[in-house]
């Protein structure tokens, strides 16, 4: 059985985020979006909920980080090859996100991240051979 991920992350403004991760390429499940929240899709067993602030404090009786203080996640995604990991962070930084650092190149790994318009940050990868569980 295929587990499936449904990462949280509060947004600021519901609609930008949302433009922002279809930029990306990325659809929404509308079965899981709706005013307050909405379902980006990565892949089959990976998902983000986008939820404004209001709608992320009803899971949490911690406050919202301020990601321009703090980090508050750092997301890996693999990716299909280097082209894929260059596309989507050219996406990101054209939707309006931004990157603080260049694509490296570790012969093994190619990596490159992104931070989008609220602040979380995705490094993106892709490995010649991925890790498999023990």
């Amino acid at each position: 059985m295929n587990k499936q991920i449904f990462l949280n992350l509060p947004v600021a403004d519901l609609p930008k985020a949302v433009s922002f991760y279809r930029a990306l390429g990325y659809p929404l499940n509308p079965q899981f979006t709706g005013d307050s929240v909405a379902c980006v899709v990565i892949n089959e067993t990976t998902f983000v909920m986008l939820g404004t602030h209001a709608k992320f404090r009803e899971f949490t009786p911690k406050a919202v980080c301020d990601t321009t203080l703090a980090v508050e996640v750092l997301i890996n995604l693999s990716c299909e090859s280097r082209r894929e990991v260059d596309d989507l962070v050219a996406r990101a930084v054209a939707a309006g996100g931004t990157t603080h650092d260049t694509a490296e190149d570790f012969g093994f790994m190619y990596t490159h991240s992104f931070v989008d318009l609220d602040g979380h940050g995705w490094g993106l990868f892709h490995m010649s051979t991925l890790p498999t569980r023990p």
